[in-house]
Formats: C-alpha cells, sequence, structure tokens
C-alpha cells in the first residue's frame, strides 16, 4: 500500500512538473538568426499548446506559416515550418528566461535564441 501511494505520488508531480514546463512556452517570442556575413535575419513565433500538442505560427516578412508537426515532451519540442522545396525542422528547450532552437535550412544548421515578447 505505502509502495502504491508513492509510486503514484511521483507519477503525479513528475505530470505536474511536465504540464508546468509546457505551459511556458505560450505566446509570442522574438529574436534574430545570425547568418553568414554578420547579417541578421528577425526571427519571431507564437506558440500555442493545445491538449499536449505545440501549434502555433511563425512570422516572416513575407507572411505568416503555422508551423507543422509541433510535438513537446517537458521543456523539449519541435516542430516543421514549411519552406519552399520541403521543409525547415526546429528543435529546441525551454529555459526559464528563454528559448534555445536549433533549425535547419537549406541543409545549413543554424541556432537561435529567443525571448518572450513582452509588449
Amino acid at each position: 500500500m505505502k509502495k502504491e501511494f508513492l509510486a503514484i505520488s511521483a507519477f503525479v508531480i513528475i505530470t505536474a512538473f511536465s504540464f508546468i514546463s509546457m505551459a511556458d512556452i505560450n505566446g509570442k517570442w522574438i529574436g534574430s538568426l545570425k547568418l553568414p556575413g554578420d547579417d541578421h535575419f528577425p526571427l519571431s513565433y507564437t506558440f500555442k499548446i493545445d491538449s499536449g500538442k505545440l501549434t502555433g505560427t511563425a512570422h516572416a516578412p513575407q507572411g505568416d506559416v503555422a508551423i507543422t508537426d509541433g510535438m513537446i515532451n517537458g521543456d523539449n519540442f519541435s516542430f516543421s515550418i514549411p519552406v519552399p522545396g520541403g521543409s525547415s525542422p526546429h528543435t529546441g528547450k525551454v529555459y526559464q528566461d528563454s528559448i534555445g532552437m536549433n533549425l535547419v535550412y537549406k541543409g545549413q544548421h543554424m541556432h537561435a535564441t529567443l525571448k518572450r515578447d513582452k509588449s
């Protein structure tokens, strides 16, 4: 009986912690991607967790694009952005005050740090 109680308690705590971590990504996040030659490309995403699934929009100067194949597992997440000729996979990790994100675009692996948009 005591072992069952401890196992159930541990499961509840881990599950609650996972949902708390997932909630932290909701909202708008901004940053920039450093490109070769010291150029920067602005990044902006709006994320939403819906029934444990990551959904949202990537905002670009050319227009908004819905993210696809979004998943979140605790602090780790992944999704894709449709781009001409295919898709750009993104993976990342949610931290207390930022998101670290890796993406692949036209075979190039890049990294960006995003901050929550407080405006």
